[in-house]
């Protein structure tokens, strides 16, 4: 040996791995940072959007980033605090809920709505599966209930008088008044309050610690204003079926571990997890888009042009054929799952691939074009190296 040659001690070695470490740590930060800035701030200027939180998840590790302002007025910052509506991505906590309850054996997703609700027994929507109602495939509903439905009583009549335009599980029909129903008969048969139950159990068993139905006063200072695509101030106003549809405020944190969950990122309870991931399960078909509990998924990798098509106002809008996938399809991790969500004032998406352990979660307070949500997390994704 070299004379000259000298032993480097162990803990010379350790500052320099720890130091090489935050380096590379570092380093990786700033590059997702610029991503997102890059895909975010056109769309904040383009749409006049006050302010937006980002979660992106990049090889497994979260990351967390704050735009603009809660509101216009105040000029407060959006913070990692801050609450946001996220419409229709709710839906997806409804039959996570709805799952967890089919796993520790208290429904099945196979039970027909009477069994839960005896007063439609011998009606159409009595003869409806729940696993159609978490599918948008009951046989066609509105977006959105009447208006002249203002209490349970009215709703309950509503159902019973309901006359299905197809056959169960033929056409998908995009509805808040069908999930609406699976997360009171959800309820009903856990025996509990549907938004006690969410913030009671569910949000707290996910580890969500900024997650309402119903925003407590010691929050409201957190509460993002939302507004309009014309700039008007505007929240959510509970209606029948508000909740369990729409009703979901959150933070880009809580929405990202949710997230985390759904890729089995986080330790669960095994019945949790299972219900968690049991969303996942392909039940129809509609194009290239699998229609899970909720959530949509596409092969992956799933280019910009299937994503904008799946997500379009033809599907959403318009009922589209559908074909069954009997039995169901097993959850797969090589998939890209997504969602989005608007109220007035408000617009999200959600899109992750667990094979891959990467996600984004996209929150606004403007309701602002699916396209441009859709678009900017593709961009963002595909410069962390996702197609």
């Amino acid at each position: 040996m070299n004379s000259t040659m000298k032993a480097v001690p162990i803990a010379t070695l350790v500052a320099l791995f720890a130091s090489a470490s935050v380096l590379h740590a570092a380093d990786q930060q700033a590059k997702v940072k610029a991503s997102v800035d890059a895909a975010i701030r056109p769309i904040m200027e383009k749409y006049n959007i006050p302010g937006m939180a980002i979660g992106v998840i990049v090889g497994g590790k979260p990351y967390l980033f704050d735009y603009g302002f809660i509101s216009k007025e105040t000029r407060q910052p959006v913070t990692p605090a801050t609450i946001f509506e996220v419409g229709s991505i709710s839906k997806t906590f409804t039959v996570t809920l709805a799952s967890y309850a089919e796993v520790t054996g208290q429904l099945s997703l196979l039970d027909k709505t009477s069994a839960h609700l005896p007063s439609l027994q011998g009606t159409a929507f009595g003869d409806v599966s729940l696993f159609h109602l978490g599918t948008h495939t009951p046989g066609g509903f509105p977006l959105q209930l009447p208006d002249d439905i203002k209490n349970n009583e009215q709703l309950m009549r509503y159902f019973e008088a309901w006359k299905p335009t197809y056959k169960a599980g033929t056409f998908r029909t995009y509805a808040n008044p069908s999930i609406g129903m699976l997360g009171v008969i959800t309820a009903k048969s856990m025996n509990g309050d549907y938004a006690a139950l969410m913030e009671g159990q569910l949000f707290s068993a996910l580890g969500l610690t900024s997650t309402y139905i119903n925003v407590p006063k010691s929050k409201l200072k957190d509460y993002a204003q939302g507004y309009t695509r014309k700039d008007a101030p505007a929240r959510m106003t509970p209606a029948v079926l508000s909740s369990e549809a729409y009703g979901v405020k959150t933070t880009a944190a809580d929405l990202i571990r949710f997230v985390q969950a759904n890729m089995k990122m986080i330790p669960l309870d095994e019945k949790l997890q299972r219900a968690v991931t049991d969303t996942h399960k392909g039940y129809f078909t509609v194009g290239k888009m699998t229609q899970g509990l909720i959530w949509e998924q596409y092969a992956y990798p799933a280019d910009l042009k299937t994503l904008l098509q799946g997500n379009s106002n033809e599907i959403i809008y318009e009922p589209t054929s559908v074909t069954q996938l009997t039995p169901p399809q097993k959850p797969r991790d090589d998939v890209l799952i997504n969602k989005t969500g608007s109220t007035n004032g408000f617009g999200a998406y959600v899109a992750f691939v667990p094979e891959k352990r990467l996600g984004i979660v996209v929150l606004a307070n403007k309701n602002f074009p699916n396209e441009d949500r859709i678009t900017a997390a593709h961009q963002i994704l595909t410069q962390l190296g996702v197609n």
